[in-house]
């Protein structure tokens, strides 16, 4: 089943991305979907139960991977018009007081742990998020598409931060570091024990 899936995406890939561009009116985001679609069609080729129907199923899976990227662009667009940027930036400014002894440490444990991710993730978080450099221009220099660097930069970040839960003390209350809390300490315990 996986080997006749993969057979009509190569297929119909062209196709594919020429409808998605028609249909989402923007080339990155018929990148992105496409992308989507393929990863969940490949994962979910076990679901396929007669080669005879792959079109029709592919066409279901790339039916609820649009609705799915609507919903998430309709949620995306709900939240950035929500709140005026300048009310936000006042409200962050009033709320969050810059501590440096905080951002020593947790700079210090980004530092350690972004050697230890795969190097291809290690590489955009630090030219994006470290740098500030512009994502379009990460793309081309590596020579791949502005979608794929977004989507790497997201995979890349759920990898720190996996990493750091791993190796950092944390306190889902009070934040990274050597929290006090009750809770910081049972989760110390149980990721000393053996």
């Amino acid at each position: 089943m996986v080997a006749a899936v993969r057979r009509a995406l190569v297929e119909s890939r062209r196709d594919l991305l020429k409808f998605l561009r028609r249909r989402l009116h923007s080339h990155d985001e018929a990148e992105e979907v496409l992308q989507r679609f393929i990863l969940k069609a490949l994962e979910r080729s076990g679901d396929l139960r007669d080669v005879r129907t792959v079109r029709g199923w592919l066409g279901r899976v790339l039916a609820t991977t649009i609705v799915d990227h609507q919903r998430a662009a309709a949620t995306r667009r709900r939240r950035e018009h929500g709140v005026d940027p300048v009310v936000l930036a006042n409200m962050a400014e009033t709320l969050i007081e810059p501590d440096e002894e905080i951002d020593d440490a947790v700079c210090q444990c980004l530092y350690k742990l972004l050697p230890t991710l795969k190097a291809e993730y290690a590489a955009v978080i630090w030219r994006v998020d470290l740098l500030g450099e512009p994502r379009d221009r990460v793309a081309v220099s590596l020579g791949i598409t502005l979608n794929n660097v977004t989507v790497r930069l997201h995979r890349a970040r759920q990898a720190l931060k996996q990493r750091l839960e791993q190796m950092c003390h944390i306190c889902v209350i009070h934040g990274f570091l050597d929290c006090q809390c009750s809770d910081a300490q049972r989760l110390r315990q149980l990721r000393e024990a053996p």
